[in-house]
């Protein structure tokens, strides 16, 4: 395991794209393979290759977790440590100023156009993101029909039950092993409650119990965000998934706004730390485990079931996140961003930015924004 790279190259290397990543899984993967395997020889194409399939097994963000990985093959722990730091805190460190201007009490009127032009995009975004992750879904299902089902459930969930979303996730993969095992067999979920316990809850669920890839943050924290919380409004919700897409490094930081806006930057830096911790410890832990964790047929029943009600809840988001929007010419933004990100099949960030550039010239025009 130790390959004795220097830990300080690894917090530079893996720093440089937290600082550089734009665009999500992707471009994580991309760049993470391009220094790991091709450039440096570091790891073997094959062992990049396991890292990806065993950390797609795994609940919460995959291309953070590979980028811990990758580091954890290198150096052990020490390395695992390091390769969070250099991969996350740079765009954490973006999206938390970014949050302190989003959610001060008077942002300038520029900002509060560009806010609400990439907000009206998110509900295209969402389910954009939901239909890339169909194919390969799809092809790994066993049985189409409770696919089916599976999604289904996880949409409905999302607009009916809000932040009680995770249950039916956690249901339908469940559902799925006593289906094909005929026994049912227990998983573990925390279950705190409180509105002291609040932030915590909403942090951790994200980071340990989220399936379907870092979009699906979306309908694990809306709900309790807006609707069971109040920290914070609708339209400052979509400002933060915006955010998560336009910044670099992993989507899930959109967990750090609705820190800040719950209690500021010790509540972003806390919800921070406690959505990325469990990516930690899943692969600090269970790095020596994988290939048992990969022929498991229970984790992969678990996986076939909880995996499409996750596209399922991420593609439902969509209808509470259009449902937020307020102005009319929000709608023509979402069509707009639509047509981008569903028929050109153009990139999520371009379609943000454009969105944005829509709003502040709504927003100089005289149209309402706020």
């Amino acid at each position: 395991m130790d390959r004795r790279v220097g830990l300080g190259t690894i917090l530079v290397q893996w720093g440089r794209i937290g600082c550089i990543g734009f665009g999500g899984p992707p471009t994580h993967i991309l760049l993470l393979r391009k220094l790991c395997v091709t450039e440096r020889g570091w790891l073997s194409a094959e062992e990049f290759e396991d890292g990806i399939a065993a950390t797609n097994l795994l609940p919460g963000p995959a291309s953070t977790q590979l980028a811990i990985f990758c580091a954890w093959r290198l150096r052990g722990v020490p390395g695992a440590l390091l390769g969070a730091i250099g991969f996350i805190c740079p765009g954490l460190a973006v999206i938390l100023a970014l949050a302190a201007l989003f959610l001060s009490g008077q942002p300038p009127l520029w900002l509060t156009g560009a806010a609400a032009g990439a907000g009206a995009a998110v509900a295209a975004v969402a389910v954009h993101a939901a239909a890339g992750l169909v194919p390969a879904s799809w092809r790994r299902a066993r049985n189409r029909v409770r696919w089916i089902v599976y999604a289904t459930l996880g949409a409905g969930a999302t607009v009916l039950v809000g932040p009680w979303v995770v249950l039916v996730l956690a249901g339908c993969g469940l559902a799925e092993i006593s289906l094909r095992d005929n026994t049912v067999r227990t998983m573990a979920l925390p279950l705190l409650g409180g509105v002291a316990g609040g932030l915590p809850w909403v942090a951790l669920k994200v980071g340990a119990l989220s399936y379907g890839g870092g979009f699906v943050i979306i309908p694990l924290m809306q709900a309790d965000a807006v609707d069971h919380y109040h920290w914070m409004t609708g339209a400052q919700f979509l400002n933060a998934v915006a955010l998560g897409q336009i910044t670099p490094g992993p989507v899930v930081q959109t967990v750090a706004v609705v820190g800040y806006a719950a209690g500021g930057l010790a509540g972003g830096l806390l919800a921070a730390l406690l959505a990325f911790t469990p990516s930690l410890l899943f692969v600090v832990v269970g790095g020596p485990r994988f290939d048992r964790l990969r022929a498991s047929a229970a984790v992969q029943s678990f996986l076939d079931g909880a995996g499409p009600a996750a596209i399922g809840a991420i593609a439902g988001s969509a209808v509470p996140l259009g449902l937020t929007l307020h102005h009319p010419w929000q709608a023509i933004v979402l069509a707009l961003a639509a047509a981008w990100l569903l028929l050109l099949r153009r990139g999520v960030v371009t379609a943000l930015l454009g969105s944005a550039t829509l709003g502040v010239t709504a927003a100089l025009a005289g149209l309402a924004v706020g």
